[in-house]
């Protein structure tokens, strides 16, 4: 290993002595730079190199090369001011791209799989200019033929840097039959050939044979649109003068038409290929769509509606096409604008699009769409805070929506998120009562399992039974009641926002809080704790040592220490209790916290984190002679004791 790394390195001397003599580096620069490449060559000697060495390795060489190119320029600039010429080049202008070049091709011969690489590669190829392009592309095409991106990067680099389009053309279409159920090989292709057929056309505008292009300009359309419903405001300056323009115009006509013409027979010859390979793929026929819209090719709109046709044909049962079709015919950014009479505004055939939806679909996904659609109509404007402060025709909108979410129920179609988005409709118009008892009939129908439902229902009923004085002991027992029908049938992981409100609620209330700790212990023996994030008992812990103090909240510790698997959260909330405490004077601190650590080792011994802080804890409070035992008992449990020795507090 070390004959070849010297060898390697021996084969530098000739470009570092040229950099040293060009006055680029000095002496010094350029023994630190031997020193790293000689760490990084050993490197990619070792049995087992990792792909992070080879990057390495180049991002290193990439940057040496660039700062020697910025002081090449600088040393020109100084020549040129002497009156000398210019640098020749030499062999130090081109040994780091060949470097770079070498690392490459090492690495892509261990690693001829990694995808990024070769494309790393293809672009230090493509930005260099060195001449490798097409080899490389070669290769890379031989060991990732099934990867898509391959082809379409081959046929962007022929197209657009050789100007070669019966190769791009040869490279895509041979991209479609090796992988034939690629969307973005059918959409680039696709937009390839409309591409170099848009460049025919802009050739001949150049060349004054033509006008216009195949795009389309938005705002030129409309202004044509508008100017041809209102010529009658125009004349013309030219009236004697009209048989020569038209002549005129209509061979212009004639060529525009045949280039829209053959446009068009492109797109629908991709188009059906595109639909044959891939017949269920919505996302395609949207992006076709896509393409299709920012064109201006022959029979446009007519082709437009046949794409729908054909997606409505095939994709009426799925929700998601719906739901496009219909944001397709509703400009979202403008659905304030005043909309003159006798004219269906936007969201209006947004809407029918919907309701036609609902008559083949009727799922709740297809209301879900629905409701989300018409709640970013009557949505706030920026400043505003409730729907009420909505202004113009869109909170007509209100009371649809609302009996979208009525039928979602009245269908059997209701989801918890549906459910949740309309109980939070009614709190946004500031319907609290009409909230209140939505929630309660929902909790108590089809969605009685739904916590975060639940969650809304308690929340609105705290406000109810506070908003006008404090709360009488049948509306504290009746929502403890609420409260208990949830808590005791679901899990901990999922109602911890219910146990946040409640513990709250009734961290003052004695009788009911020793209630809620007795159903947190019922539930903790079904569930056991948790190992990491919220943690119950720990919670409880939290609100009985602000409550009654340090002494209650140890035997409140230790009797849910006691079940069945308490869970590591509770153990480290507990020792960080009782090492603030040490640390502050108590006593027995230290003790309980030594305790804790013993009793949760007994179950997790491979945690080398408790192990760590176990350490750090008798290395700050104790004496180095309890840290050394806990050192050595850890690299002895241990099965895996490297990172606990690799620790910077070892």
């Amino acid at each position: 290993m070390a004959d070849v790394v010297q060898y390697r390195l021996e084969r530098m001397v000739d470009e570092l002595d040229d950099l040293e003599q060009r006055g680029l580096f000095s002496r010094r620069e350029i023994a630190e730079i031997v020193k790293q490449r000689r760490k990084f060559e050993y490197r990619l000697k070792r049995p087992c190199p990792l792909k992070q060495d080879f990057l390495a390795y180049v991002e290193y060489e990439t940057q040496l090369d660039a700062l020697r190119r910025l002081r090449k320029k600088a040393v020109m600039r100084e020549l040129m001011k002497q009156g000398n010429k210019k640098l020749k080049k030499s062999k130090s202008d081109f040994a780091g791209m060949l470097r770079i070049m070498e690392i490459y091709e090492l690495a892509l011969k261990r690693y001829k799989g990694d995808i990024d690489i070769w494309f790393r590669y293809l672009e230090f190829c493509r930005l260099r200019k060195n001449g490798r392009m097409k080899k490389a592309l070669a290769k890379v095409i031989r060991f990732h033929p099934k990867v898509p991106g391959v082809w379409i990067y081959a046929a962007a680099w022929e197209f657009d840097h050789n100007l070669n389009v019966a190769a791009a053309r040869a490279l895509m279409q041979e991209g479609l039959r090796v992988c034939p159920t690629s969307e973005d090989l059918w959409v680039e292709y696709l937009r390839m050939e409309l591409t170099y057929l848009n460049k025919l056309r802009a050739r001949k505008v150049a060349l004054g044979e033509d006008e216009g292009t195949l795009t389309r300009d938005p705002r030129s359309s409309e202004e044509k649109q508008w100017k041809e419903e209102n010529k009658e405001l125009f004349m013309s300056l030219d009236e004697g003068d009209g048989d020569g323009a038209n002549n005129g115009n209509d061979e212009s006509e004639k060529r525009q038409d045949l280039f829209a013409e053959h446009g068009m027979n492109i797109f629908r010859t991709v188009y059906g290929g595109a639909v044959e390979a891939l017949p269920s793929s919505l996302s395609l026929r949207k992006r076709f769509f896509e393409i299709l819209e920012g064109t201006n090719l022959s029979q446009n709109e007519d082709m437009c509606k046949e794409l729908v046709n054909d997606m409505k044909r095939d994709f009426s049962k799925e929700p998601e096409f719906w739901n496009w079709l219909a944001r397709h015919e509703c400009d979202l950014e403008n659905v304030h604008e005043v909309i003159g009479e006798g004219i269906i505004s936007p969201v209006e055939k947004a809407v029918q699009v919907y309701e036609e939806a609902l008559k083949n679909v009727s799922s709740g996904t297809m209301f879900s769409l629905y409701a989300n659609f018409l709640t970013g109509i009557v949505a706030p404007k920026e400043g505003e805070t409730n729907v009420n402060g909505s202004s113009g025709h869109t909170v007509n909108y209100i009371p649809h929506l609302l009996s979208i979410y009525e039928r979602a129920e009245s269908m059997g179609c209701i989801t918890e998120d549906l459910a949740c988005k309309h109980v939070s409709l009614h709190l946004q118009l500031r319907q609290l009562d009409e909230a209140r008892t939505l929630a309660a009939k929902l909790c108590d129908g089809k969605l009685r399992e739904s916590v975060e439902l639940w969650g809304l229902r308690i929340t609105i009923e705290i406000r109810c039974i506070t908003r006008s004085s404090s709360p009488s002991n049948a509306d504290l027992q009746s929502l403890f009641e609420l409260l208990r029908k949830i808590l005791t049938k679901a899990s901990v992981s999922k109602s911890e926002n219910l146990w946040l409100k409640a513990l709250q609620f009734y961290a003052n209330q004695r009788q009911y809080f020793d209630e809620l700790v007795e159903i947190s212990v019922v539930t903790l023996v079904r569930d056991g704790g948790s190992e990491n994030g919220f943690s119950l008992s720990s919670a409880i812990v939290s609100y009985t040592l602000q409550i009654d103090g340090i002494q209650q909240a140890r035997d409140i510790y230790k009797r849910f220490l006691a079940l069945p698997h308490p869970g590591l959260a509770l153990y480290r909330h507990c020792i960080d209790l009782e090492t603030n405490l040490a640390s502050i004077g108590d006593k027995d601190g230290l003790i309980n916290a030594r305790k804790l650590y013993e009793s949760a080792l007994a179950t997790y011994d491979q945690n080398v984190g408790l192990w760590q802080d176990y350490h750090r804890m008798e290395t700050k409070m104790a004496t180095s002679e309890t840290a050394t035992a806990i050192c050595w008992r850890a690299r002895r449990v241990l099965k895996d004791a490297s990172e606990f020795v690799a620790s910077p507090d070892m």
